[in-house]
């Protein structure tokens, strides 16, 4: 398929746009569907699902080709649980893995990040498949991410009570900051959110930190028009907005200091300090284990 197709956007067009923009986001993994809109909104790659589908083949093509990376993309929604271990155990290289963990052990201490914090936070996403985008700021602050799929089951909600009342009794205020999408299900699953956890008796503030109608005005994202099929739409007015079209690296930035905000650095430097002081403690105490352990081993 060439640039024969009416819009001008043939698989040779689509894989040459693609190619400028995916190491855009070199260690931020992205979906194909983030890379379609983020083309749309870069390239001014038509906004239908004719095109898209037109984007997947080609990308498809490309990496069966070696042209673009098979790795180039993240797929969270199939993912593999646990592995089939088979490869041979090496002696050596497992005595040295276990010295590893007995310096990683003897070394290792760590209060946790917010335990002194007065909040208590989560990130909840609205789609499985932006989790890549969100891991690591979550990651690197200790903070739950829970990916919704749209509106989360009611397990999924009592789980995320019970650890919300085990903070809530800590003294913690529990905040919960969502991202989604603007439509009529995005918008309004923050309130289904509130009010069944509320239901379950729980205590939360539910703080939407996208989209919101300016941030889409800002980025000049694009929109198309809403489902019929949605239950939601009859009262909604304009053009609908995933959340996969906002900039990977943006939705990281916007997790990171929406974390942030929450965060007392002061109390932080005192939990540190309390950290050092107990840490002497720990390698003390794990220090006259080992020996002990040796000796009983050396006995047997």
């Amino acid at each position: 398929m060439s640039s024969t197709v009416k819009d001008g956007w043939g698989r040779a067009e689509i894989i040459a746009a693609a190619l400028v923009l995916i190491p855009l986001y070199e260690g931020v993994p992205i979906t194909i569907r983030q890379l379609f809109y983020r083309m749309v909104a870069k390239r001014a790659l038509p906004d239908t699902l004719r095109v898209y589908k037109r984007l997947v083949a080609a990308m498809t093509a490309a990496r069966w080709k070696g042209t673009i990376a098979m790795e180039a993309f993240i797929d969270r929604e199939r993912t593999m649980e646990g592995e089939t271990k088979a490869d041979t155990t090496n002696l050596d290289l497992e005595i040295i893995r276990g010295k590893a963990q007995v310096g990683a052990w003897m070394r290792h201490y760590g209060l946790n990040r917010w335990e002194n914090q007065p909040h208590y936070v989560e990130v909840w996403i609205e789609k499985k498949a932006l989790q890549g985008v969100f891991e690591g700021p979550c990651y690197s602050m200790d903070v739950g991410l829970g990916p919704c799929k749209g509106y989360p089951s009611l397990t999924f909600l009592h789980e995320a009570t019970a650890r919300f009342n085990e903070a809530y009794g800590r003294g913690q205020e529990c905040v919960i900051l969502y991202f989604g999408d603007f439509d009529p299900s995005g918008v309004d699953i923050p309130r289904s959110l509130w009010e069944n956890i509320a239901r379950m008796e729980g205590d939360i503030t539910v703080e939407v930190e996208a989209l919101h109608p300016e941030q889409i005005e800002r980025w000049a994202l694009p929109g198309v028009p809403a489902k019929a099929t949605d239950s939601r739409s009859a009262g909604w007015t304009g053009d609908v907005v995933e959340l996969d079209a906002v900039d990977p690296r943006d939705l990281r930035d916007m997790c990171r200091e929406a974390i942030a905000r929450h965060f007392d650095e002061g109390l932080y430097r005192e939990l540190r300090e309390r950290e050092d002081r107990e840490r002497r403690d720990y390698r003390a105490a794990l220090s006259a284990h080992v020996r002990d352990l040796a000796a009983d081993l050396v006995e047997d």
